[in-house]
This record gives structure tokens, C-alpha cells and sequence, in this order.
């Protein structure tokens, strides 16, 4: 079962169980929308895999299996942005 971590692992932003902005790849990181986007390129930068929008757990599952309280943060928080430079 998924833990639904409430908070993104670089930049800290809330994300509560119910939220579409959640990002996750098949470890679990979690992180928002924003981050997972633009800085990390889609790319999970702890294991290298694929992000993918976290599925919202129905409010009466919720209530029997409630969301993780625990937060994670990475270290040094996300890369910079990648960027792009335009061909000459």
C-alpha cells in the first residue's frame, strides 16, 4: 500500500493525500508537481526512474488506511534546472 508522503522530498511544498500535484516513481519519492516538472525533468533523481502522478486514495480508504505523516527530505534538496542553450 502506498504510504502517502506529505511533502515533497526537495522542496518541502505540502502535499496532502487528495492532490492531484503529487509526482512519484516506484520507490515512492514524492514530489510535487512543480519540482518533479521542472528541475528533475521527470526523473526521479534518487533512483533514476520515471515520475508519475500519485494515485488519490478514496476518502473512505483514507479513513481506515490514513496518509503518512513522516517527511522526507533530500539532501541538498533538487538540482538546479537544466538549461537550455540555443544552437548558433
Amino acid at each position: 500500500m502506498l504510504d502517502l508522503r506529505p511533502n515533497c522530498e526537495c522542496c518541502d511544498a505540502d502535499l496532502p493525500p487528495n492532490t492531484p500535484d503529487a509526482m512519484i516513481c516506484t520507490f515512492e519519492c514524492t514530489f510535487c508537481r512543480d519540482c518533479a516538472e521542472g528541475a528533475l525533468n521527470g526523473t526521479c533523481p534518487n533512483c533514476g526512474g520515471d515520475l508519475q502522478p500519485r494515485p488519490i486514495r478514496p476518502d473512505a480508504m483514507l479513513a481506515k488506511y490514513p496518509a503518512s505523516t513522516t517527511r522526507t527530505a533530500r539532501s541538498g534538496n533538487c538540482p538546479p534546472p537544466a538549461t537550455v542553450s540555443a544552437a548558433s
